[in-house]
């Protein structure tokens, strides 16, 4: 889990604003000419505030991090500033009653990109979440390196879903129930219908990756993958990337790759 939680912080106040520290090893000095961000944190837990702003601090090396504890301030926070970057939001800190608060938070400030910190797991609040408009769910089970890639993945403006979940299916007893084709709506003759390069670029897509992290894997042009994730929309009958991702959640592709 986390740990170092930055000292900045001031647990007592519902809102402030606090500076990352900044890094001081030299790697992290080459970002300096990196763009500023600006980051809200709403969280009604003040070691998990401080220990998300330490993510924040180290990974988005001198990026300003707003606090608040309960969706109203959180409200007031973004009225009083149009320039935050990322909202960060917990779901079940005051007022937010689930995913309404949520929907509250993207018809105040429908241009500021939300993600979901969550202790949740359940699968179905995750697509959920994307559904009433978050670009991203982290739980706040995961590791640190991994929390650091997901806000780094979405400031580069990508959406972030935590594949172990999409995956493996960790779900209530009551969604347990719905059928697996319900969940995976993907067919094999749609996923036939891909070519060898189609089916690894929506593989690595399954995991995460933004179009850039997959055309270093797979050693081809970003516009090619661009031009394969294109492909892959069409023939899998789905609008985004989103939904190209949770349809192929479960698909083994060594399988197809077989081939």
């Amino acid at each position: 889990m986390l740990n170092e939680p930055s000292t900045l912080l001031e647990p007592e106040n519902s809102y402030h604003t606090a500076r990352a520290l900044p890094a001081t090893d030299t790697k992290q000095a080459g970002t300096s000419m990196e763009p500023t961000y600006k980051i809200l944190i709403a969280d009604d837990h003040p070691l998990f505030r401080e220990a998300i702003s330490s993510v924040i601090a180290s990974g988005v090396a001198g990026s300003e991090v707003l606090q608040t504890d309960d969706l109203d301030s959180a409200l007031l926070v973004t009225r009083e500033n149009d320039d935050i970057d990322l909202i960060l939001l917990d779901l079940n800190m005051p007022g937010m009653n689930g995913l309404n608060g949520l929907m509250t938070l993207r018809n105040e400030a429908p241009t500021i990109p939300v993600v979901i910190v969550s202790a949740e797991e359940d699968k179905q609040v995750v697509l959920q979440a994307i559904t009433y408009g978050a670009v991203g769910f982290i739980t706040k089970s995961s590791p640190r390196t991994e929390m650091t890639q997901a806000i780094q993945q979405i400031l580069n403006g990508n959406v972030y879903l935590p594949s172990d979940i999409i995956r493996t299916g960790k779900e209530s007893s009551n969604t347990s129930r719905r059928s697996r084709q319900e969940d995976n709506p993907v067919s094999p003759e749609m996923l036939n219908s891909l070519t060898r390069r189609q089916l690894l670029v929506l593989e690595r897509m399954s995991k995460g990756e933004s179009n850039k992290q997959i055309a270093y894997n797979l050693n081809i042009a970003e516009t090619t993958v661009k031009a394969h994730v294109s492909a892959i929309l069409r023939k899998l009958g789905v609008h985004n990337r989103v939904q190209a991702i949770l349809s192929a959640g479960d698909v083994d592709f060594s399988h197809y790759l077989k081939r």
